[in-house]
């Protein structure tokens, strides 16, 4: 079995506070990397509010197209509320893939969904804002994952340094 690869694509994001919620996201669901087209975030880039450094340790680029570079064998997944799109309950997540999120204020390319190897939609009643759609995909591939860890060691790991809480089990 090939090990994941997972990289999220912004097109053209405008919130810094969307930006650093995606990147918090990101370490927590494991994600590769993140990549942005668009000016806007980068002349926002100041107010980030990345509060666990992630870009440290997972990069954050700026290019000129999310489609541009990719490896052949990563699979190109749009989120969006596209009319024929695949109800997030009912996809496959593929190992190697980048998943593409539109902006806060517009939508996907329709060159990009062109381009895409599926278009899934989260089937909410409404329109979630770009880091809530994030992480409920990100969310969704996790817990149908084969190679969930779920255990202490991982609680203590993740929690905040002030949290110490036990279930007690009588």
């Amino acid at each position: 079995m090939q090990e994941s690869k997972v990289s999220i694509g912004l097109s053209n994001p405008k919130s810094p506070s969307n930006v650093g919620a995606v990147m918090r996201a990101a370490g927590c669901y494991q994600v590769n990397s993140v990549f942005y087209t668009g000016k806007r975030y980068a002349n926002a880039a100041k107010f980030n509010t990345d509060t666990k450094s992630i870009t440290q340790s997972i990069p954050l680029t700026g290019v000129d197209s999310i489609l541009d570079n990719i490896p052949a064998e990563t699979k190109v997944v749009c989120v969006e509320l596209a009319e024929g799109a695949i109800p997030l309950p009912q996809f496959e997540h593929p190992e190697q893939v980048i998943y593409v999120f539109g902006p806060e204020d517009g939508t996907i390319g329709q060159d990009v969904i062109n381009r895409a190897d599926a278009v899934v939609y989260i089937p909410t009643v409404g329109c979630m804002n770009l880091a809530a759609t994030v992480n409920v995909l990100l969310y969704d591939r996790l817990a149908k994952s084969s190679s969930i860890i779920a255990d202490d060691e991982l609680i203590r790991k993740s929690r905040d340094t002030n949290n110490t809480v036990k279930v007690n089990t009588i």
